[in-house]
């Protein structure tokens, strides 16, 4: 386990330090220290003592003896005013609620003594995961907009988290990726968060960190040339996407004007869906805003890709003339020139240094509200309201199941989402955000719809058994993409079908569905 070395302030993690504080915290002395066994407030047993961090606090692994789960319990002495800020921080923390962000369970003040207790989070932090070497693309990508979507949350509740940073990003054996330690000074803003947030996706693709442009720290400076500009991580490494690149690079541009965060988070969710389609490869980053005055409108990355365009522009257009010279001089009578003849099979377009024509790119299909209704066959038909929630375009809105006490789904086999096209349709992905990590899903084809009754709803299950693409088992992420349509098919009905519920960061079960997407072949 990672040491604790974060300041005063905040909700803390039980592994690795943020953000260098200014002036270092002089050390809280400990009197009467506890002892394993001892139980906190009549529910908290302290079961290990993990560390001592940099402001003298206590960290310990606990059990809560009430709900039988870890926690983190961080004791600082004494109580009191002393403690105030450290108790005030962990109560606002403890508002938001989201699966990325590490939940704050309770803040107690005993005078001699004060403690925060919080959620435990077993595994390690991105400063520990990278000792061994840069992660991929779409590893960093997931991270970066797991950390994304946290800070837009904490956000859009008017707070700041002050100490994005890779000892605070924290992922867990499962997967997921937590968010914690928050600690904002009167300094901080939602540009530091959001700035912070392109400083993990370059430590995340180089190992480095940049320290000027993002916040001083005991990690490795960024790769810089003489005169101490920084290097891109296309630069340090091979194997970085372009369009990641760009978005790093412009997310520490002190010159250029930052998106949201929850704006972020969305392009984030749109490369991470997208890191394995390779139309999705040369897709740019956000369009940011010059803010230094005397700069042209368009971003340094936008600007180097109208170069590389131009550029491109022209070597079709002379390829282009030198073909159709040398078509006209192989044109011997005008015979030759009426088209190929039986038997003589017709061309097609290449791409340089391949034999195949270049994809279309694929084109979003627009559902209605009445495009989609929940499939719950086994249910008491509760559920099955405000279903057009999924496809109204918005992130912050979505349809929600019951409750369930027990995985995978309750008492039921599944329950699930019919999408019903106007007309047949060339489907190349359906892509259905969630709320929460560890759904398990199948998308299946069929044709008509029997009626939103508990007997229609059974005979939907029955009769869908074209399954499009792999099952989904256990996601780690956010987002379930369903690819793998035959190209010589077209689809009018399509069944989300889930099996498994994600589970929520208060340790509920349930199925929250934020927006339902529908990609065709162009």
């Amino acid at each position: 386990m990672a040491s604790e070395n974060s300041t005063e302030g905040g909700p803390v993690t039980q592994v690795g330090e943020g953000q260098e504080a200014e002036e270092a915290t002089p050390p809280v002395l400990t009197v009467g220290a506890p002892r394993v066994g001892e139980v906190l407030a009549e529910r908290y047993e302290l079961a290990e003592h993990i560390n001592d961090d940099a402001a003298g606090r206590q960290v310990w692994q606990g059990v809560d003896v009430v709900l039988r789960r870890p926690v983190a319990v961080v004791l600082r002495y004494p109580g009191g005013d002393s403690a105030q800020e450290m108790l005030q921080a962990a109560v606002t923390a403890s508002r938001v609620i989201h699966p990325n962000l590490a939940g704050v369970y309770d803040a107690i003040d005993e005078d001699t003594r004060a403690y925060v207790v919080r959620e435990w989070i077993s595994g390690e932090a991105l400063r520990e995961l990278v000792v061994d070497g840069p992660l991929d693309a779409e590893r960093a990508t997931s991270i970066a907009h797991a950390v994304a979507s946290a800070v837009a949350a904490v956000h859009a509740t008017g707070m700041v988290h002050g100490n994005v940073h890779p000892g605070t990003v924290m992922v867990a054996d499962d997967g997921r990726v937590v968010l914690a330690d928050a600690r904002a000074t009167d300094g901080d803003t939602p540009d530091t968060d959001v700035r912070a947030i392109g400083g993990i996706l370059y430590f995340a693709l180089t190992g480095h960190w940049p320290h000027a442009e993002v916040g001083p720290s005991s990690l490795p400076d960024a790769v810089r040339d003489g005169s101490g500009a920084i290097a891109a991580p296309r630069m340090v490494r091979a194997g970085v996407p372009a369009y990641l690149d760009d978005l790093t690079m412009d997310l520490i541009d002190d010159r250029l004007a930052l998106p949201s965060a929850d704006v972020l988070a969305a392009e984030l969710d749109r490369l991470d869906v997208a890191a394995d389609e390779p139309f999705m490869v040369e897709a740019g980053p956000l369009r940011f805003s010059a803010v230094e005055e005397g700069l042209p409108e368009q971003p340094l990355a936008t600007r180097r890709k109208l170069v590389i365009g131009v550029a491109s522009l022209l070597v079709i257009a002379t390829v282009g003339l030198l073909l159709g010279i040398n078509a006209l001089a192989d044109r011997g009578t005008p015979e030759d020139t009426a088209g190929p003849g039986p038997g003589v099979a017709a061309t097609t377009t290449e791409q340089p240094g391949g034999d195949t024509p270049a994809p279309a790119a694929p084109k979003p299909v627009a559902l209605t509200r009445d495009q989609v209704r929940i499939v719950d066959p086994e249910g008491d038909r509760r559920e099955l309201g405000d279903a057009p929630l999924m496809v109204d375009g918005k992130r912050d809105t979505a349809w929600e199941s019951d409750t369930y006490k027990n995985l995978p789904f309750g008492d039921k086999s599944g329950m699930g989402v019919l999408i019903k096209f106007a007309e047949p349709i060339d489907v190349r992905s359906v892509q259905v955000n969630l709320s929460g990590t560890g759904a398990s899903a199948e998308l299946f084809s069929g044709q008509g719809d029997t009626g939103s009754t508990a007997a229609g709803d059974r005979k939907i299950v029955t009769d869908y058994k074209t399954r499009i693409g792999e099952p989904i088992e256990n996601h780690e992420a956010t987002t379930l993409t369903f690819q793998g349509f035959p190209e010589d098919q077209k689809h009018q009905y399509l069944l989300v079908w889930f099996t498994k519920l994600p589970t929520t960061s208060e340790g509920k079960m349930r199925l929250e569905i934020q927006e339902i997407t529908v990609q065709a072949r162009g």
